[in-house]
């Protein structure tokens, strides 16, 4: 129970609005990676939607907003499409996580022009909050998929690069991988090391999102 409370006492409003954009992004890229990859099951099963309800798993969506990490309901990928099926599959997964840095650093530099232009007020307070918490979150989903432990991205990623024996050998196991996930996030074992990373994402990508900025104070 103290795993729960502790979730609770870290949930934060603004991740409610900045899921229904984080989450969607995240599985319409998978679904639009696949169908250029030839795989077009995403899209028969109108799965490349940015509508949040097509998307949403309730367990990773909660953790996801109240713990900055999280994951959303399967694409349906069918591998039988691809012309190179391990290399495309790759592709088709770290799609997610990638869009998911890409929707940060926009938000990062919404950030920036907002901080710099509007003013003081309440609502651009809601603004720059709402900007800073998508970008947050859309930093933690991407992070946390790329975890190599299925079903996450991560995983479709690292077997790419297995033999063949000892992919499919990992292949039959698959459907422990989230017991193994839920065990790993419960008893508070990765929390810290995905917490460094993604702060260690979050300040590139800040610093990224500060160079034209940096740039144009240089030049007037």
């Amino acid at each position: 129970m103290e795993f729960f409370r502790n979730l609770l006492d870290g949930f934060n409003f603004y991740f409610i609005p900045a899921a229904l954009i984080c989450i969607p992004v995240h599985e319409c890229s998978h679904g639009y990676a696949a169908w250029k990859l030839g795989d077009p099951t995403a899209r028969r099963m109108g799965r490349l939607s940015l509508n949040p309800f097509k998307h949403f798993d309730p367990v990773g969506v909660i953790l996801l907003i109240v713990a900055g990490f999280g994951w959303a309901k399967p694409v349906p990928v069918d591998t039988r499409y691809f012309r190179h099926p391990r290399r495309d599959m790759a592709l088709t997964s770290l799609a997610g996580p990638v869009s998911n840095f890409a929707l940060a650093f926009l938000m990062l530099v919404l950030l920036n022009v907002a901080i710099r232009l509007l003013p003081p007020t309440r609502i651009a307070d809601i603004i720059v909050s709402f900007l800073l918490n998508t970008a947050l979150l859309s930093i933690g989903l991407g992070v946390f998929n790329l975890i190599p432990i299925p079903p996450l991205d991560g995983s479709k990623i690292l077997f790419s690069f297995l033999p063949d024996r000892v992919y499919y050998t990992i292949l039959r196991y698959e459907r422990y991988g989230m017991l193994v996930l839920l065990a790993l996030i419960y008893l508070d074992i990765i929390t810290g090391p995905l917490n460094v990373v993604r702060f260690w994402v979050s300040d590139k990508l800040l610093n990224l999102a500060d160079l034209p900025f940096r740039l144009i104070r240089q030049i007037f």
